[in-house]
């Protein structure tokens, strides 16, 4: 966690790499992807600059962008730098993720490895590694151990990302603390974080300057997506993007501290995480992209199936947002209680739901926001009166339903590192293996942002305590997801956007583009927990001023748009009574073989489907913005010679996400790879659909 202070040196007098072999400097260097189509140069300009440009079909995407650092002694790396040698290399494997959006995934890329140097009062020198894919590519800065060097204090990162234009772009602010905002539409040069939301913040919202948050997602006047973000963030802030409007460029700012003089303080040896550019001609093909998963290291964590379980789950969560219960005990309208904690395990049995979330069952609620209070205030061990948590964890293993514990830590994390080993202690005394965290409030230690190098570390050190305890992690107000699933595969899902709850509370719903927004930008990064599924869409009678702005058939489409291996069934269950379009929660699963982007524009729509892991049923999910939509869609991804039925659950002609969102029908047929299925999206709307093979 956090390192004690040691000497720190400046670059104008450390040897970071031994041994050059006496090689020649050169001034410029290239790669390709293994199709030829995106290709990646970088060299250094007069000044000793060093500069990477991008290119895609031969147009420009990125234009020559500065690399660089600065370091809380005054020293930097810019200037006076030459390339000192290159080597290429080439990689192309296949391996299998234990959950996901596809079981197999295939990591083939060209790589460009450069050492930068300059002579001064010695030699000073670092590593760029590109890697390039026909989706994309990726860099990072990495610097070798030396003599004489704990490590490096970090002022900033400069690494500036050039774009070729004023493109669309859809973003949020670089909030140091918060992802929960809804997403703008502007024009690079249209982008103001710090006025579009002085008087918009959530809690503990922190935005210092005009930035923005990755990954962000662009579309050039030509027609190319372009998302930018980053991979593998360990022990490292993280990087948002400074804007300068007019001279359409990005530059990386690292998240800060309160506490220290440095952004980031890296013991050598270190690498930084992947800048990320994502590139498509398609927006689907942006959603299809492995680059961010590909990019971290390989499963640490050996055989996780006897504890990572995707799974749909119900949970007491939403009748606290509606004000019908509390999380509080005292009060007298408790959510968490015995009783109600059995019935929601009948219900989860009875309709193919394998966990079951309580929130609120462990004493502390009562004060838990209060800024003076919130240190020490939960032990994540001591039950209410009213919960009897090991006769619930029994009832529920009797029923072959896993109950889900719930660490809400009120962002006092120090408490929560001293009790970490009690709390998963007590869960695998009762056989318990999936948590949902919660980090709400600004940071205990105070100074700390929750983006920054301090909590990056503070959220890795639980995935890494949770693994020895066999337990999963579903984490909420959490760092954005960087692909360290592949790494750490109990690193289940996250919250780390603006989610359903929004809906129950906030003086504005999510609107209709909400989702199709999230998908094209924030679901890049990875799986998100917004617990869809709600058929009460006008909250009567606990919430008659707010509602959803989507229709019930929209609600099922998320189960396949929203990607996690964690699903909420987040409605009260007697909402889903009697409602013929429960049968496709009941149905979908929540782990995937394959998955394909049949179509989508950012902001508007997308279809999506995908195939049940081990298995040959396929479902689809179809969700728009505040526009009606009409689809022809081919089923060419079904297999040869099979036959399929299918039950496609859609808006019915008159509904509306606002004046009649409950309408839908259900259609039944047979079809096959030679097939055509009609989507008729209402205002607000979406379409689910399940193909069953036929034997």
């Amino acid at each position: 966690m956090t390192r004690q202070a040691s000497p720190h040196f400046s670059l104008s007098t450390m040897l970071l790499l031994g041994v050059f072999n006496n090689c020649a400097t050169m001034d410029a260097a290239s790669v390709s992807s293994p199709s030829g189509d995106i290709v990646l140069s970088c060299n250094t300009d007069a000044e000793g600059i060093a500069r990477y440009e991008v290119q895609h079909k031969g147009s420009p995407v990125i234009l020559p962008s500065a690399l660089g650092f600065s370091f809380t002694d005054g020293s930097t790396i810019g200037k006076g730098l030459t390339i000192l040698s290159e080597k290429q290399s080439s990689f192309d494997e296949t391996y299998e993720l234990p959950w996901g959006e596809r079981r197999l995934v295939r990591n083939h890329y060209k790589e460009l490895e450069l050492v930068f140097g300059k002579a001064s009062d010695g030699v000073k020198s670092f590593k760029v590694r590109f890697r390039v894919y026909d989706d994309g590519l990726g860099f990072r800065y990495e610097f070798p151990e030396q003599e004489g060097v704990d490590a490096l204090e970090i002022a900033d990162e400069n690494t500036q990302f050039h774009l070729a234009g004023n493109h669309t772009s859809w973003w949020i602010p670089a909030d140091w603390d918060c992802y929960e905002h809804l997403y703008s539409q502007t024009r690079i040069e249209g982008i103001d974080a710090l006025g579009m939301y002085k008087d918009n913040r959530p809690m503990s919202s922190t935005i210092v300057e005009n930035a923005v948050c990755t990954p962000i997602t662009m579309k050039t006047d030509d027609g190319l997506l372009i998302s930018f973000h980053e991979a593998a963030l360990l022990d490292y802030p993280e990087m948002t993007l400074r804007v300068n409007p007019q001279e359409h460029m990005l530059q990386s700012s690292l998240v800060g501290s309160r506490r220290t003089e440095w952004k980031a303080r890296c013991e050598l040896p270190f690498s930084t995480p992947w800048r990320t550019i994502q590139i498509s001609e398609t927006a689907g093909g942006l959603i299809d992209s492995c680059l961010i998963i590909n990019l971290n290291e390989p499963n640490k964590l050996g055989d996780v199936s006897d504890y990572v379980r995707p799974m749909k789950y119900v949970g007491i969560w939403w009748e606290m947002h509606l004000d019908r219960n509390t999380w509080a005990y005292e009060g007298g309208r408790h959510g968490a209680t015995t009783e109600n904690a059995k019935k929601l395990i009948d219900f989860a049995s009875k309709n193919n739901i394998g966990g079951m979330l309580v929130e609120g069952w462990n004493t502390g609620w009562e004060n838990w926001i209060d800024p003076e209070a919130r240190e020490g205030i939960f032990d994540f061990t001591t039950p209410y009166p009213d919960y009897d948590l090991v006769e619930v964890a029994r009832y529920g293993k009797e029923k072959g339903v896993e109950l889900i514990m719930h660490h809400e830590t009120s962002a006092a994390i120090t408490t929560y590192i001293d009790r970490m080993d009690a709390a998963f202690g007590l869960m695998r005394d009762l056989d318990l293996h999936c948590v949902k965290t919660g980090h709400v409030g600004d940071i205990i230690p105070v100074g700390e942002y929750h983006h920054g190098q301090w909590m990056v570390n503070f959220y890795q050190s639980v995935y890494e305590k949770a693994a020895e305890y066999r337990i999963a992690i579903n984490a909420h107000e959490p760092i954005k997801p960087t692909g360290i699933r592949r790494t750490y595969p109990n690193a289940i899902s996250r919250e780390g956007a603006r989610g359903q709850e929004y809906n129950a509370w906030s003086p504005g719903s999510n609107p209709p583009d909400h989702v199709p927004n999230l998908v094209f930008t924030r679901l890049l990064a990875g799986p998100m927990d917004y617990t869809p599924g709600v058929f009460n869409i006008k909250l009567k009678p606990y919430r008659p001023d707010n509602q959803l702005n989507s229709t019930l058939a929209k609600e099922l489409a998320l189960y396949v748009v929203l990607y996690s291996p964690i699903q909420m069934v987040a409605d009260l269950p007697e909402y889903y009574e009697g409602e013929p379009a429960f049968q496709f929660i009941r149905d979908v699963p929540c782990d995937w073989e394959e998955s394909h982007t049949l179509n989508g524009e950012v902001g508007q729509y997308v279809t999506i489907a995908r195939r049940e892991r081990g298995g040959d049923a396929w479902f689809i999910g179809s969700v728009s913005d505040e526009k009606p939509r009409h689809f022809e869609l081919k089923l060419d991804f079904l297999p040869e010679g099979k036959s399929y039925r299918m039950a496609k659950y859609a808006d019915a002609e008159d509904a509306h996400w606002d004046k009649n969102p409950c309408a839908y029908t259900i259609t039944r047929s047979v079809v096959t790879r030679d097939s055509v299925l009609t989507l008729d999206l209402a205002p607000g709307g979406g379409a689910a659909v399940a193909l069953v093979p036929i034997d």
